[in-house]
């Protein structure tokens, strides 16, 4: 058995230091380490995570999409570099802090690995391994998967732990809790533009109709078409994501405002008065061909085929009932009741009970 710490980051400017530090992260790691008389080593994937990761949150972030760095993180870093290092090192398995459990059946294509959500449903992590390919699987481990967070904790308390009573980890995936302007304001610098407020009784917002098409169904509003005025100012679309509502800095509302949507090519935003703005909520999504991923290729829906699954469409929402349509342009995800804040770059991760199928980026 060896221990490893993963190092991505070294600009600490952009961190909140009492946050989720590395050097404490690391620390921590080592004495557990020692304790448990294995050995020990620190290895440094900066130049890698800003590449695979960091670059590409930039990329998305520019044009108005929202990334989910710790889903990219765990199938470019963790399972990926990180894994194969550990290979290197004579290591027959990676075991990961994931709460989420591995299963193997065989099937007639012969061995296939699922990946289930694990048995603490206020902690599964599933949804963050969601990209996850079967020779990753193959190499994983998730020893506390079938455990409660209570009983995680308890059994480091009796081991004399040094992280028995530590806080859960938050932040980008293992830089820490960022202050994500400043972080995005290394490459994408602040533009002052209009906050523009969307009167909810537009036409636009009319419930699509059973004749309309899939694609037309699963396009957002066009926002830029309601009536609307200017309520304020902020300092750059590229900063704000949908379903936003702190940040904005605009009062005298009587609900709050939420983002309905941003463009940053005209670097506007578009707001909503309080969470029930037709604005927020819609039925479909649509994922390209190109980023669709499953974890169960023996599941892969072929074109024009359709199945009813359970979707979530972020972290540690309630799984919802949705049907996934595949057609040749796109694969259509209709829910059966409307969803608030579709974002696209998010992922949208499809379940059959407690089995994570497949996963893609939000297109739509």
């Amino acid at each position: 058995m060896i221990g490893i710490f993963m190092r991505n980051w070294h600009d600490d400017s952009v961190t909140l230091n009492n946050e989720c530090p590395w050097i404490d992260d690391s620390n921590d790691a080592q004495l557990v380490a020692e304790k448990l008389d294995i050995p020990f080593q620190t290895i440094d994937f900066s130049e890698v995570y800003k590449q695979r990761i960091v670059d590409y949150m930039f990329s998305e972030y520019e044009k108005g999409r929202t990334p989910n760095p710790d889903i990219l993180c765990n199938r470019e870093i963790k399972f990926d570099v990180f894994l194969e290092t550990a290979m290197k090192l004579g290591a027959d398995f990676v075991a990961t802090g994931h709460y989420c459990r591995k299963q193997e059946i065989e099937t007639e294509q012969g061995k296939v690995y699922k990946l289930l959500s694990g048995k603490d449903e206020n902690k599964d992590q599933s949804y963050f391994l969601c990209q996850l390919t079967q020779e990753q699987l193959s190499k994983a481990l998730f020893p506390i998967g079938e455990l409660q967070k209570s009983e995680v904790r308890q059994i480091a308390k009796e081991q004399a732990l040094v992280t028995a009573e530590k806080k859960d980890s938050q932040g980008l995936c293992f830089i820490g809790k960022v202050k994500l302007p400043d972080f995005l304001q290394q490459q994408l610098k602040p533009l002052e533009g209009p906050i523009m407020q969307v009167e909810a009784d537009s036409d636009i917002f009319q419930r699509a109709t059973a004749t309309d098409s899939l694609l037309d169904k699963s396009r957002p509003f066009a926002i830029e078409k309601a009536n609307m005025k200017q309520v304020g100012t902020h300092s750059g679309a590229h900063f704000f994501t949908v379903g936003q509502r702190k940040g904005l800095a605009v009062g005298g509302t009587p609900e709050p405002l939420f983002v309905l949507a941003t463009d940053t090519q005209k670097n506007v935003i578009y707001t909503g008065q309080g969470s029930d703005h037709p604005g927020l909520w819609r039925r479909s999504l649509r994922i390209k061909p190109s980023d669709v991923h499953w974890i169960r290729e023996d599941l892969r829906l072929k074109e024009e085929e359709e199945a009813d699954y359970l979707v979530r469409i972020r972290y540690r929402q309630a799984l919802q009932k949705a049907k996934l349509i595949q057609k040749s342009d796109a694969l259509y995800i209709e829910f059966e009741e409307a969803q608030s804040a579709i974002t696209a770059g998010q992922f949208a991760a499809w379940y059959k009970e407690d089995e994570l199928l497949g996963s893609g980026v939000i297109e739509a």
